[in-house]
């Protein structure tokens, strides 16, 4: 028997402590141990629960993980899709796709396992498009997305994506994960030179509100920041919109895929690759060091369910992506920071439906304010990677696996990302077989 209330206490108990609960039991869990589809943890937070746990910090991060995403990806998208030939109504149906509908599905993910899942669309996926535009039609490089969907969802049904992740070292993959968010620090340091009057003030607020912990709870220091350079720019009049004829609110159209052996060949298994393997690895990684347990194998199968159906209004393939998840969990309490998930997946679905008034907003604003801004966001991310990357075992090949990515080498058309880790899991098999010897004795006991 217990005492009137005694359950309601621990019940509330365990809703506050399941993060940690979770995470702990996944990581001594091994894969064969686990059920192959990760569950969402029951009861499910009803709207008042999740308002409640929303706080300044993670409204803001899910701000900032919006910002990003619609502004530098954006225009990867652009520039391909011009130079490519696409038609302005192609180009804003691909920019609903990767908005409105990866929104839905971020919103529906982190609701549902209640930590930050944020899916967007591949990034180098979209810069190996660019590269077939010019010889292949549009319609068959649309039925290489439908294909690569259907490649992806048949791994994801497998398991053999988590069991995958499983056997890669955590510091090669953190260390691939580092080379690719280096980029932000050093657009960060190139901003305070090339535009100080944006970005120098940015960078005292982030820093005053740092130094000063009383003041930075009360305003996120990433939030004054954005304050700061918003107010900067308007006061400086370097706020420039550019006159457009498309109207406020995106048109997708249904794209009909014409199928191409040769698209099929070029295109799905690059593609393929960088949303199991250099997207997917990315986000896990990024989630995994910041305290949660992703649903690997869920999400590989949503990527697949999701890729199909953004296919059908031109857009690229779905991804768990690994720079706007690590903006989501770049400060805040961990268990409060599924709604900095929600709050970027609400955004992102608005920002579908007002795709072409919203991306003339974002490049209206100087590239200082969006490079200093995600440079800030992204600075303890970066951190925790390089730490983690090299702190203990695996350095060599971490070393190598940061070296091979930060070189942009493409062989087969496959991103750099992809060629790290084959490149540090190498070296580290040939050279430093004691710390693979030394990770299976410490997995065997739990440790």
């Amino acid at each position: 028997m217990t005492a009137p209330g005694d359950g309601d206490d621990r019940v509330r108990a365990a809703e506050e402590d399941f993060v940690t609960t979770t995470d702990t039991d996944s990581r001594h869990a091994t894969p064969e141990s686990a059920p192959r589809f990760e569950r969402p943890l029951r009861p499910l937070p009803d709207p008042r629960r999740v308002v409640r746990d929303a706080d300044g910090s993670t409204v803001t991060n899910g701000v900032i993980g919006l910002v990003f995403s619609a502004t530098g990806p954006i225009a990867v998208i652009l520039t391909v899709g011009v130079q490519g030939g696409l038609s302005p109504t192609q180009l804003a149906s691909w920019i609903f796709g990767v908005f409105f509908l990866n929104g839905i599905l971020t919103v529906l993910a982190s609701w549902l396992y209640r930590q930050p899942l944020a899916f967007f669309w591949t990034i180098p996926g979209t810069v190996v498009v660019g590269g077939s535009l010019d010889h292949l039609a549009w319609p068959e490089v649309v039925g290489a997305f439908v294909v690569t969907a259907a490649l992806v969802l048949v791994v994801g049904l497998t398991g053999w994506v988590r069991t995958a992740m499983a056997a890669l070292p955590m510091p090669i993959v953190m260390a691939m994960v580092a080379a690719v968010f280096l980029r932000f620090g050093l657009d960060l340091i190139a901003s305070l030179g090339a535009d100080p009057l944006v970005a120098v003030p940015m960078v005292a607020a982030f820093l005053l509100l740092s130094g000063l912990p009383s003041l930075g709870r009360r305003v996120p220091p990433i939030l004054g920041a954005l304050v700061v350079g918003a107010v900067t720019v308007v006061a400086a009049d370097r706020f420039a919109p550019v006159a457009s004829g498309t109207g406020w609110f995106a048109q997708p159209v249904l794209q009909l895929p014409q199928w191409s052996w040769q698209a099929v060949v070029e295109l799905v298994v690059p593609l393929a690759v960088t949303v199991l393997v250099v997207q997917n690895g990315q986000g896990v990684a990024v989630l995994r060091q910041a305290g949660h347990a992703p649903p690997v194998n869920v999400a590989t199968v949503a990527c697949g369910i999701w890729s199909a159906v953004a296919a059908l209004v031109g857009a690229v393939s779905t991804c768990l992506t690994g720079p706007t998840n690590a903006l989501l969990t770049a400060s805040g309490e961990r268990r409060r920071q599924y709604t900095a998930g929600i709050v970027c997946g609400l955004l992102a679905a608005v920002t579908g439906l007002l795709a072409p008034a919203f991306v003339r907003l974002m490049l209206a604003t100087p590239e200082a304010f969006v490079a200093v801004l995600g440079g800030l966001a992204m600075l303890r991310a970066l951190q925790n990677a390089f730490v983690t990357a090299f702190r203990t075992h695996f350095t060599l090949g971490a070393l190598v696996a940061f070296l091979v990515t930060l070189s942009d080498v493409t062989p087969l058309n496959i991103s750099s990302a992809f060629w790290g880790l084959v490149a540090g899991v190498a070296v580290s098999a040939l050279l430093e077989r004691a710390d693979f010897v030394r990770t299976r004795r410490s997995a065997g006991t739990g440790a």
